[in-house]
């Protein structure tokens, strides 16, 4: 039987006109001052301001603790996103509201949580000082904070996904005789891989747009913890060009990793839909 078309906005009321207003309205909030920075950088010095000392050791400390946090992130991410998918027991919403809590809670709290925990004198780092080992302040202090605020946007994410799409294909799988292992990687991942991507995408942008959490917990040490944000704040007053041009560099970063992360999610959920129709 030949498929009914795919409905179009043409001509079809999806929603009323006015929301155009506000709709128009929101965009501009987030476009202007993204404009207004690109307004004030100094193109012809743009090239020596990011690649003074300073600006190359921000960004290489950026580079390699994303890697690592990112990296974390997944390692512990994937399996904490599929428990809070899977398990049902009274005090999971308790669970899974302190899980989620970074995505609200002012970075610096969280710095001074990260601080109390694995400082000096915290909750584990006064063991870890005894055997010689000093987290806070270190370029490992960074990971950790990174990490923390970093880590729900892909449980939020993973969990989410896995949720929507539930059980059945995993319960297929255990009848088929496939074991818990091979049912998670090839069926339960594959299944939800866009939301996976996508949530580590963010989390990787988040961490490299992290600030708060850095500051309190780790400091600020040229080469050692001054990542690329800290590094903007620092040039702020001192050499504003420098500010605004680091703060370009991480805006450009940004759209390339929303664009990834939206799009590549965008054109799976298409393919699904057109899949789906003509079967």
């Amino acid at each position: 039987m030949p498929t009914a078309p795919a409905p179009t906005l043409e001509g079809t009321p999806f929603a009323p006109r006015w929301l155009a207003v506000p709709a128009i309205a929101g965009a501009a909030l987030i476009v202007l001052p993204l404009i207004g920075l690109a307004t004030r950088v100094e193109w012809a010095q743009f090239p020596a301001l990011v690649t003074s000392d300073a600006a190359l050791a921000a960004l290489a400390l950026s580079a390699r603790t994303v890697a690592w946090s990112t990296a974390l992130v997944v390692i512990l991410g994937v399996p904490l996103a599929v428990m809070l998918a899977r398990l049902e027991f009274r005090g999971m919403d308790v669970v899974r509201t302190v899980i989620l809590a970074p995505l609200v809670l002012p970075p610096v709290v969280g710095g001074l949580g990260l601080l109390y925990a694995f400082g000096r004198t915290g909750l584990i780092g006064e063991r870890l000082t005894l055997l010689g080992i000093d987290i806070a302040f270190t370029t490992t202090a960074v990971v950790l904070a990174q990490t923390f605020v970093a880590l729900p946007f892909l449980v939020f994410s993973l969990e989410g996904a896995l949720r929507a799409d539930g059980t059945r294909f995993e319960a297929v799988a255990a009848t088929l005789g496939a074991g818990p292992w091979t049912t998670l990687t090839r069926v339960t991942l594959r299944r939800v891989w866009p939301a996976l991507v996508a949530g580590t995408v963010l989390a990787a942008a988040r961490a490299l747009g992290e600030f708060g959490a850095t500051l309190t917990f780790a400091g600020s040490l040229q080469g050692v913890t001054r990542t690329v944000p800290l590094e903007i704040y620092l040039q702020r007053e001192a050499d504003a060009d420098a500010a605004v041009a680091l703060s370009l560099v991480l805006v450009v970063v940004a759209l390339v990793v929303v664009a990834l992360a939206y799009g590549g999610a965008t054109r799976v959920a298409r393919a699904r839909v057109a899949s789906g129709r003509s079967s």
